[in-house]
């Protein structure tokens, strides 16, 4: 019959699909990347006659006086093409280098190792590739010298050390001219290293990415067409599965031998990593999207990591802001309840601070809700790689790896107030009024109150009567986290005590000017109260 045949053929694709090598290029403004791939293509011919037709036509009203202009291959968009220049965006580069096994990193032979070079190796290293090729690119710009490649194969060897790259390859090459690119260039003779397509057609980048043992595989959906079926869908991170072998589920720890494996549309008798596979169970245990099927591993549950990040958002990082946390096939929320240190791109060092800006990388705590599986990065990759996600825009603020797994104990379960206006998010505060003394009057407070109500302040207008200990009182509604709008008048004094407080003031101190309206004394503490609380860790709110 014919399904035997399809089934090696589909067993044979899966062979191939596991022999290719995803990689990714990078390198500053005009390094030449898309010229380096484009001439790449171009001599391994893997471009269409109607391809090569239309790149001739172009090349002779291009940047390179009518000689073959490679990086045309690539450069799609209008504005890259009359610069002469690809466009790059740091949060791009991260996402490309998420799903590579090996980073081309493109210097100028005539610039070295730049800032740009030491934060694209830094982000690629990061993002788990453990595999560089230095590509030291226009060689033909500096007369093919072996002393300037000398010297920046010097910087370059200095930068494996200062990130602990895994294992890199220094090739020199002109992207333009084609030398070293397909074919050993005879104008670099003393080179004797491998030209770079033999070396990504030969270099094996499946050894040292993981050093964890056993099988797991994330579960990405429970699959039941009718009741007599359950399988449970993902790809097999690590390891081998076969029909008979006993595996467990995480997080509830039961387990079960596997009664099938579906391949595609067919039953196999086993499955390897990198296949998307349907396990189906001999019995029902509790399993759903998020959990993890596994045999042999030391993966564990936390809910708290040491992370190192890269921030993309525009919106400065601060302790104690709330995101979605994408962990595996877990999706869950969290905070970032430390900022450790930041790192500089181009030295390394470590420097205290509390906030994050656009494409700066650091080392965080982040926490979720409850205990999920996670594993340090380089042992299981998959269980240590996370995105946090803004719970408002949906828009990825940070991806990073987790460094080292965290115990959590909370040392107080105790709330405060910083953990009761994280909640409300906003900042408490105490506005005391005195109609005989700032004009205004109590409708219009309680006008101002509304509108503070209506925009999402939560709020306490409080009036004391005459010999009430209202002190006590206003320091009970603000430790609630609350911004307390306090009237004082038929003679009632300012406490000292109060004034003493730095979150008390008065309306007279703050206001402006003389407009008493709503709106003003609604849009004056509205400004003034927004969600800044840094939480203590351990004390957190999500």
């Amino acid at each position: 019959t014919a399904r035997p045949a399809l089934r090696d053929v589909r067993e044979r694709g899966i062979s191939k699909m596991s022999g290719l090598l995803k990689f990714i290029t990078c390198g500053s403004v005009d390094d030449g990347k898309s010229t380096l791939i484009g001439h790449l293509l171009y001599d391994a011919k893997l471009i269409y006659a109607d391809q090569e037709e239309a790149l001739q036509l172009d090349s002779k009203v291009g940047s390179r006086g009518g000689k073959i202009d490679y990086s045309l291959l690539l450069d799609g968009l209008m504005a890259e093409r009359e610069q002469g220049i690809t466009i790059e965006y740091t949060r791009n580069m991260a996402c490309g280098a998420s799903f590579a096994e090996l980073a081309i990193i493109l210097l100028d032979a005539t610039k070295g190792v730049l800032v740009q070079t030491r934060r694209h190796a830094r982000i690629c290293a990061l993002m788990g590739i453990r595999y560089f090729v230095f590509a030291v690119n226009k060689m033909d710009l500096v007369d093919y010298s072996e002393e300037r490649f000398k010297e920046i194969e010097s910087e370059i060897n200095e930068l494996k050390k200062e990130l602990d790259l895994y294992n890199i390859q220094i090739i020199p090459v002109s992207a333009t001219e084609g030398d070293n690119i397909t074919k050993r260039s005879d104008k670099m003779d003393w080179y004797k290293g491998p030209v770079l397509l033999d070396y990504l057609e030969t270099v094996d980048t499946g050894s040292g990415n993981e050093s964890g043992q056993g099988f797991y595989m994330p579960v990405q959906r429970v699959c039941r067409p009718n009741h007599e079926f359950r399988g449970f869908e993902g790809q097999i991170e690590h390891g081998e599965i076969k029909v008979g072998d006993s595996v467990r589920s995480l997080p509830s720890g039961e387990e079960a031998h596997v009664k099938s494996i579906l391949v595609a549309d067919h039953e196999s008798d086993s499955a390897v990593s990198g296949q998307p596979v349907t396990i189906q169970l001999d019995r029902e245990v509790d399993v759903s999207r998020g959990c993890v099927l596994e045999s042999g591993t030391s993966l564990k549950t936390s809910d708290l990591f040491e992370t190192e990040i890269l921030w993309m958002d525009d919106d400065e990082l601060k302790v104690g802001r709330n995101f979605l946390v994408k962990l595996a096939t877990r999706l869950i929320p969290g905070i970032v309840t430390e900022i450790e240190y930041s790192i500089d791109v181009n030295t390394g060092e470590r420097k205290k601070t509390d906030t994050l800006k656009k494409n700066e990388i650091a080392m965080v705590k982040v926490a979720v809700t409850e205990p999920v599986i996670a594993s340090v990065f380089g042992k299981y990759n998959t269980m240590g790689e996370l995105i946090l996600i803004d719970r408002i825009s949906n828009m990825t603020s940070a991806c990073g790896v987790i460094r080292k797994l965290l115990d959590n104990k909370k040392k107080s379960v105790k709330a405060d107030v910083a953990s009761r206006s994280a909640l409300n998010w906003q900042t408490p505060a105490v506005i005391e009024f005195d109609p005989a003394e700032d004009n205004t009057d109590i409708d219009t407070i309680a006008e101002a109150e509304y509108l503070l109500v209506r925009n999402g302040r939560h709020t306490y207008l409080y009036r004391p009567e005459a010999g009430e200990d209202y002190v006590t009182t206003v320091r009970h509604l603000y430790n609630a986290g609350l911004i307390v709008l306090l009237v004082l008048d038929d003679g009632i004094r300012t406490s000292d005590e109060l004034l003493n407080d730095e979150h008390y003031k008065t309306w007279s101190s703050i206001s402006d000017g003389h407009d008493v309206s709503a709106e003003k004394i609604y849009a004056k503490i509205f400004h003034m109260t927004p969600s800044g609380m840094t939480i203590d860790n351990n004390n957190w709110v999500i």
